[in-house]
């Protein structure tokens, strides 16, 4: 079983530096091959930043974070399907932050136009400003691109590095190295003569990385087979280390207390008891809010409360209607973006017209491991642990804090226990490295409350949605959609990187505009709500909210036309796109759909094409002596090719449950501009209890590669809410669902 650890000293990397530099885009900067992040010690040789070689085996370096899904178990088997190594033999390890390690797919799923729909003209021009993503140093884990990104660099990493130990075992043995084959760690001679890689590595890094074919798909030993995890035997007994699990010597411990009423500061405060307890070593001014440092993290909590904080208002409405009612008057504005405008919406009225609002609330991470970070600072370098989705980021913005260069920060990127966009952010890294400067020569660990971590998360925005529909003779003529929310993509990316993406906002109408249906007249629009609310991306971003709107509509004009809902979407589907019409038909068998069910049962069917990856569900729920029960989900989804089948239906069934957690019972609301959901208990999520049994088919006829991260998230909100419309007969248009019926939760 593979093994996580720390490198080395005496270790040698072989590969092709072609993997690390994009495409060409005319020029120099765009072309030049990124610096190998990786500085080893005396006697060890670099090539690039993708695999290691030493005496106890090959190590594969990650360039994506491992936060449950699965990532660094399949970047790991692309290497190795071209290195020839036994999979047990497979150390894996989280790269360093480096813009070697760039996410080139982030900016080109940016482009603003159906990906279902993509001419190869769009394709060519995704493709070429995927290099944009090494300018900008997007290391990045996010938007279900992870395999999108690496399926050829990795694989060409472990490709080249084969061929130069070939090469490297060729010319001591005075062959030709095509005459030589390779297999578990080792190149073999004809004559049986075997050299293991380690006895190779240091000549083949002096060699120049070669140039290389890629193994076809159907001599695949690992890719497309389900393979063990690499991180399961360390998650499984306990060993595993994630950055809450963090010990140095000599460590501290500390707390945060930041102004609940979210981007406003303190007037004043009085730490007067809090410094009085034993144990309590200082209490730091941060701004807008405090932090407590003291010789354990109880303690630290205990007296982070004991501090009397006087806190500034929120510059924000400070009342949940008030907010909404923002939301609603960004209505009354020109449009941001029409991303689709097919046909003319305006002029055809022949036919029954059915209009609805939705809404849908604001949403908190709530990841299991709350945030944190260590962090030492001595003077001329920090060194931090934090969990997270993009250390470049953190690396840059903890040395501003600490008036360093880039360079002289270290950033150690431990497993996460849930991501979900939250750890993309990197303030609970730049609180560990403010607090850190006041202590410098000490190790600190930040551990923030439950309460503290769920009251200044990086919010999904509350989002509202107006849409009018004309059918006619079973037909669906027109949809017309209008989204208002605050912009997720602006705010994020101002906070993240100091600019705003230039052009209309595709995250605000992204699965409303490129949904794959035939319908001949079709116009989606965005408006952005002014509100400085702190919000961030939650897995599966405008998706999320735009999936229910959506589906939800798109069940509403079924039952107008009096068509079965399944294939009222099918018709219309099959007309623009095979792949995710099949999705449908496959889940209509799986769950033998008849569109007849009993009395006290419900089914509803929900599609969303997001990440490049159409996924089908249908929920069926069951009143139990009138509380109703999410009883059983079938989901089927096209990912084009199935890197891991079980890791894909693993990651399906988590999207869904995550969805229909939100829309079952999930909701942050505000009172007198706080968050009032504290911890659990106040926030309303699926438990093992009450978690449906899940089964997934993956299909495998889309001709692009899927994410598969985020895709299983949006059609589960509408599946949920067609279900109970199925047995109640009633119709919710707003989230959660459980202020409308009796949900099990």
């Amino acid at each position: 079983m593979g093994r996580a650890k720390t490198i080395a000293r005496r270790t040698f990397l072989v590969g092709s530096v072609a993997i690390a530099g994009g495409v060409a885009f005319g020029v120099y900067q765009a072309r030049k091959t990124p610096a190998n992040p990786l500085k080893p010690g005396p006697g060890a040789a670099t090539l690039n930043p993708f695999v290691l070689i030493n005496q106890d085996g090959v190590t594969i370096i990650a360039p994506r974070a491992e936060m449950g899904q699965g990532v660094q178990t399949t970047l790991a088997a692309l290497v190795a399907e071209e290195l020839d190594v036994a999979w047990q033999d497979i150390t894996v390890l989280h790269g360093p932050p480096a813009q070697a390690y760039y996410n080139g797919a982030l900016i080109s799923a940016a482009l603003p136009y159906p990906d279902y729909d993509l001419t190869g003209f769009q394709r060519g021009v995704a493709d070429n400003l995927a290099v944009m993503g090494k300018i900008l140093g997007l290391q990045v884990t996010g938007g279900s691109t992870s395999m999108r990104d690496g399926f050829e660099k990795q694989r060409r990493a472990g490709a080249s590095a084969r061929e130069a130990l070939k090469q490297a075992a060729a010319d001591r043995l005075g062959i030709n190295p095509g005459d030589l084959r390779t297999e578990n760690g080792r190149v073999i001679a004809p004559d049986g003569t075997a050299l293991t890689y380690h006895e190779l590595a240091e000549d083949a890094a002096l060699l120049d990385a070669p140039e290389v074919e890629l193994r076809p798909a159907s001599t695949w030993k690992y890719v497309g087979k389900s393979m063990p995890r690499l991180d399961m035997v360390g998650k499984v007994t306990g060993t595993a280390q994630f950055g809450i699990d963090t010990v140095a010597e000599g460590m501290v411990f500390a707390t945060l207390r930041m102004n609940p009423r979210l981007g406003a500061g303190m007037v004043r405060f009085d730490a007067s008891a809090a410094e009085r307890m034993a144990g309590v070593i200082k209490v730091i001014d941060l701004g807008g809010g405090i932090a407590v440092v003291a010789r354990n993290t109880w303690l630290a909590f205990q007296a982070a409360e004991a501090v009397k904080i006087d806190w500034q208002d929120a510059p924000y409405p400070p009342e949940n209607a008030a907010l909404m009612e923002a939301i609603a008057a960004a209505f009354e504005q020109k449009p941001d973006s029409t991303l689709r405008d097919d046909g003319d919406v305006d002029t055809v009225v022949d036919g029954a017209e059915i209009t609805a609002e939705y809404r849908a609330p604001w949403l908190t991470h709530a990841t299991m491991e709350p945030m944190n970070a260590t962090a030492h600072f001595t003077g001329d370098a920090l060194e931090i642990w934090a969990g997270n989705q993009a250390p470049i980021v953190v690396q840059q913005k903890t040395a501003k804090i600490c008036g360093l260069d880039q360079d002289q920060v270290t950033v150690h990127t431990p497993f996460m226990g849930g991501g979900f966009g939250r750890r993309g952010e990197s303030d609970f890294a730049t609180y560990a490295a403010q607090i850190a400067k006041e202590m410098p020569g000490t190790p600190v660990k930040v551990t923030w409350t439950r309460e503290e971590d769920m009251r200044h998360d990086f919010y999904r925005p509350a989002a509202m949605a107006r849409f009018r529909g004309v059918v006619k003779d079973g037909e669906a003529l027109v949809l017309e959609g209008r989204i208002a929310a605050p912009s997720t993509t602006r705010q994020a990316a101002l906070r993240i990187s100091g600019m705003v993406p230039p052009g209309k906002d595709k995250g605000l109408v992204e699965g409303a505009f490129d949904q794959p249906y035939g319908i001949p007249n079709f116009r989606i629009s965005g408006h952005i709500a002014d509100l400085s609310v702190p919000i961030g991306y939650w897995r599966s971003v405008g998706y999320s909210y735009n999936g229910f709107f959506f589906d939800s509509f798109i069940d509403e004009m079924a039952h107008a036309a009096g068509r079965d809902p399944l294939e009222f979407r099918l018709q219309l589907i099959a007309r623009e796109h095979g792949p995710s019409a099949g999705c449908l038909r496959a889940v209509a068998e799986m769950c033998e759909w008849t569109g007849q069910t009993a009395g006290n049962v419900g089914r509803g069917v929900g599609f969303t094409y997001s990440f490049g990856t159409p996924v089908a569900q249908v929920v069926e729920v069951v009143d139990e002596a009138g509380e109703i029960r999410i009883r059983k989900v079938w989901i089927a989804c096209d990912v084009g090719t199935a890197l891991d089948p079980r890791n894909i239906a693993a990651q399906m069934m988590g999207g869904a449950i995550f969805g229909l957690s939100a829309a079952a019972g999930e909701e942050i609301s505000f009172a007198g501009g706080e968050v009032q959901q504290w911890n659990y208990p106040d926030y309303d999520l699926l438990r093992m209890h009450n978690a449906p049994e899940v089964a997934v088919r993956v299909l495998e006829t889309n001709p692009h590669l899927g994410g598969v991260g985020e895709p299983g998230t949006p059609p589960a909100m509408p599946a949920l809410a067609n279900a109970l419309f199925d047995l109640t007969g009633m119709r919710a248009r707003s989230l959660p669902l459980s202020k409308s019926f009796p949900l099990k939760l």
